[in-house]
């Protein structure tokens, strides 16, 4: 049997009528309806020229058709490369050049600007708007549906997503189909889904949360999703009277608690709530669950790895811990320095190793190496501990990373845009705790002696060169940095320093 990820998902699909997702307008698509459309939309990709191996690049916005889209460039054995929607110009010209797509798909507004980055690589370009409209979806409308999805291998790789580090350029993921397959089967047994579940699906999809986790996992179980654009209390409390799973941010979680009519009434239907690509505050937690009655099971996953560990469905979802790690997956806590393992308890880098880690970094083995240890471990640069109990605490970034609303932020790429500021000596931008995102990025500068540069001014330099999701939520003018005998800025001086700032 071929390994490809789309074959797994389909391959003996039983009840094709089923109901795999309903729109927010009350659209109705089937299994079978899925397996259809992602037929003519791999005809068309293969029409365009493209052949296995080849990358195809997607800044869309969230729709069925764009959910498509990445099945049918799994189904052709091509490559998905999911672009965050908030990138600009200046951005996908990296990403673009990088990873060389045969074909980059995006939104009917901003073809001009994308075909002329694309031109350089020699890729084509089709559109696909909010509303499952373009030229993608008007060639899929004139092809066939039989399509003989392409073999493939475990380690053929099925898409790359771009993470960011603390320092250098952009990593392009790899993530192979038994990287995705073996991760999402997994949590499909572990979060105990079946085909009466029901998720409520408010998440991106250009992001392994709400592309690799909630919908693969929801597909593997043959369960149903309902589909929303994004984020709205209002409907998805409504929604739960007929819904069994939520699968959100931090941010989820303290806007609904906003809400009055968040009861155990309104969340009786409910079966589970996940918590992820951030840190869930243990006070929102708490809050939660005295309002609800239900525990958020927050877990742990990175772009790289998929999902690590979790707290488990039976038995305590401890505040502030992401429980322990999955069936199938090791995770252990090492001397930063040494590399050796360190005993229960005690804090140090948190390395994971098993069939969901990805292959390297895209074009860059020298990277990929200096990621890994000998004994295939991947350091994954977050600093944590593991209890007596086996549950994986995370206590900080050995590389400073910020996660805000569920999306990796290197500092490094916003001081640059900052430090080239007139009036500006020098930038640090950091993550500090916040409730709505987890993290919020904050830059603290120091500015030249009677520079009238202000919080204004540094923010609107800023608008058009990074996306909105990058942006700072304060910006704060210091005389000095803080640092070490080395010179090295302190930024753990500074998040400590400005902890509170958001409360």
């Amino acid at each position: 049997m071929s390994a490809n990820l789309f074959s797994r998902l389909f391959d003996g699909l039983t009840d094709p009528a089923k109901l795999a997702i309903e729109t927010a307008d009350g659209g109705r698509i089937s299994y079978g309806d899925l397996v259809a459309r992602a037929g003519r939309v791999a005809n068309v990709l293969i029409d365009r020229g493209v052949v296995p191996g080849d990358r195809v690049a997607a800044q869309t916005e969230k729709s069925v058709e764009a959910l498509v889209l990445y099945l049918a460039t799994v189904r052709a054995g091509a490559v998905y490369l999911p672009l965050n929607t908030a990138y600009t110009l200046h951005e996908l010209d990296y990403f673009i050049g990088d990873a060389e797509p045969k074909l980059v798909v995006c939104d009917p507004s901003k073809r001009d600007g994308v075909a002329e980055i694309a031109a350089k690589v020699g890729a084509s370009v089709e559109t696909l708007g909010a509303d499952g409209q373009g030229s993608l979806t008007d060639a899929a409308a004139q092809a066939k549906e039989d399509f003989a999805t392409v073999p493939r291998a475990a380690d053929d790789l099925a898409a790359i997503l771009y993470t960011s580090g603390t320092t250098g350029r952009s990593k392009g993921a790899m993530l192979s189909h038994d990287n995705l397959a073996s991760n999402s089967l997994t949590l499909v047994d572990y979060w105990r889904f079946t085909p009466d579940d029901v998720l409520i699906h408010a998440l991106p999809i250009y992001h392994t949360h709400g592309l690799f986790v909630a919908s693969n996992v929801t597909l593997f179980a043959r369960a149903a999703m309902i589909f929303l654009p994004k984020l709205d209390p209002d409907r998805i409390i409504d929604l739960m009277a007929r819904a069994t799973v939520l699968m959100g941010v931090p941010t989820f979680y303290t806007r609904l608690l906003q809400s009055p009519r968040l009861t155990k009434e309104s969340t009786s239907h409910m079966r589970l709530f996940i918590s992820g690509s951030a840190p869930l505050l243990a006070d929102t937690h708490r809050e939660w669950q005295a309002r609800t009655g239900h525990a958020v099971l927050e877990r742990y996953g990175m772009t790289e790895t998929n999902m690590n560990t979790s707290n488990p469905y039976d038995g305590d979802r401890v505040p502030g811990a992401v429980g322990p790690a999955l069936p199938g997956v090791s995770a252990r806590v090492t001397d930063p320095e040494t590399g050796k393992e360190l005993p229960r308890g005690e804090i140090g880098m948190i390395e994971v190793k098993g069939p969901n880690v990805f292959k390297g970094y895209w074009r860059m083995p020298e990277k990929t190496k200096s990621e890994f240890r000998d004994d295939g471990f991947f350091i994954t640069g977050d600093l944590g501990k593991i209890d007596e109990r086996g549950y994986v605490h995370i206590l900080g970034r050995g590389k400073d990373l910020v996660i805000t609303g569920g999306f990796n932020v290197y500092p490094k790429e916003i001081e640059s845009e900052i430090d080239a500021m007139p009036g500006v000596i020098e930038s640090a931008v950091i993550g500090v705790p916040h409730a709505d995102f987890g993290e919020g990025v904050t830059a603290v500068v120091v500015r030249t002696k009677g520079a009238p540069i202000d919080e204004a001014q540094v923010i609107k330099s800023l608008d058009g060169q990074i996306a909105k999701f990058k942006m700072p939520k304060k910006v704060i003018f210091v005389d000095d940095l803080p640092r070490n005998t080395m010179g090295k800025v302190q930024k753990n001086v500074l998040r400590e320093t400005y902890k509170d700032i958001y409360k």
